[in-house]
């Protein structure tokens, strides 16, 4: 057993909160739990300090002005990039993806410093906007098992040279660039909202291995396989149709 707490901070929920990514917070804390791991959810809201001293930090989703106000709050409490700076990890959604980044341009075109923490660039994609299931091959780096989440944006996300993709995609948009997402140390981010730490539990112990400091015991759960399998192949089979069109 490990003999100390994970702590999790769960970075503005009530500003980049608006598709549910809190709850890979509940899903860090169970897979912890079944383990025998102590674990702890510290809720950090508008106003609240962030402190440099958590294991892990997770941003979600929200709109434009959500970005500007997250980006002004955590540059004036700099706790996270602190503590990223020392190893600690940090796992983004979506509008947590494009904060993290160096810059972001708004559906306004105004372009807005990031907190710099992965080498990316954000700009308003095509006109389509980017809305469902999405399906990638991660980096083989990472862990091997495949990625689904449902995605909802418009931003085209494009990588500097110290950024590497998190995964490639197979169905969806992602980033625009036959990729999704990016990591850069300890520091990762994706456009799959799912929450995405449901459906790919080894993306969740892949942060919690990095944050424990130590290899994890597996995990047999036969439903949550059974569910990500059922998922995995319905998003298959819609990229399969998709294939057989584009031939005609």
């Amino acid at each position: 057993m490990h003999d100390s707490v994970v702590r999790i901070g769960l970075v503005l929920p009530d500003v980049l909160g608006t598709y549910g990514d809190s709850g890979n917070a509940t899903v860090l804390l169970k897979r912890l739990e079944w383990r025998g791991i102590r674990g702890e959810v510290v809720q950090l809201g508008v106003g609240d300090p962030v402190p440099n001293s958590l294991d892990i930090y997770l941003l979600g989703g929200g709109e434009d002005r959500a970005q500007t106000l997250a980006v002004s709050h955590l540059t004036e409490h700099p706790g996270m990039q602190q503590a990223a700076a020392n190893g600690a990890v940090v796992m983004a959604v979506c509008a947590g993806l494009q904060i993290l980044g160096e810059d972001f341009t708004g559906s306004d075109g105004v372009t807005h410093g990031g907190l710099g923490l992965l080498d990316v660039r954000t700009t308003p994609g095509s006109s389509t906007r980017a809305v469902g299931e999405l399906l990638t091959l991660p980096d083989k780096e990472l862990f091997a098992d495949p990625m689904t989440g449902f995605e909802n944006h418009q931003g085209h996300t494009q990588l500097g040279a110290s950024a590497r993709p998190l995964s490639r995609v197979v169905y969806g948009t992602g980033n625009g660039e036959g990729h999704d997402g990016a990591y850069q140390g300890h520091v990762l981010g994706t456009y799959m909202h799912g929450p995405v730490l449901a459906r790919n539990p080894a993306f969740a112990d892949l942060m919690l291995t990095w944050a424990v400091g130590s290899p994890l015991a597996p995990i047999d759960i036969p439903a949550i396989s059974q569910l990500r399998n059922e998922r995995r192949r319905a998003v298959q089979q819609m990229a399969n149709r998709r294939k057989r069109l584009l031939r005609f």
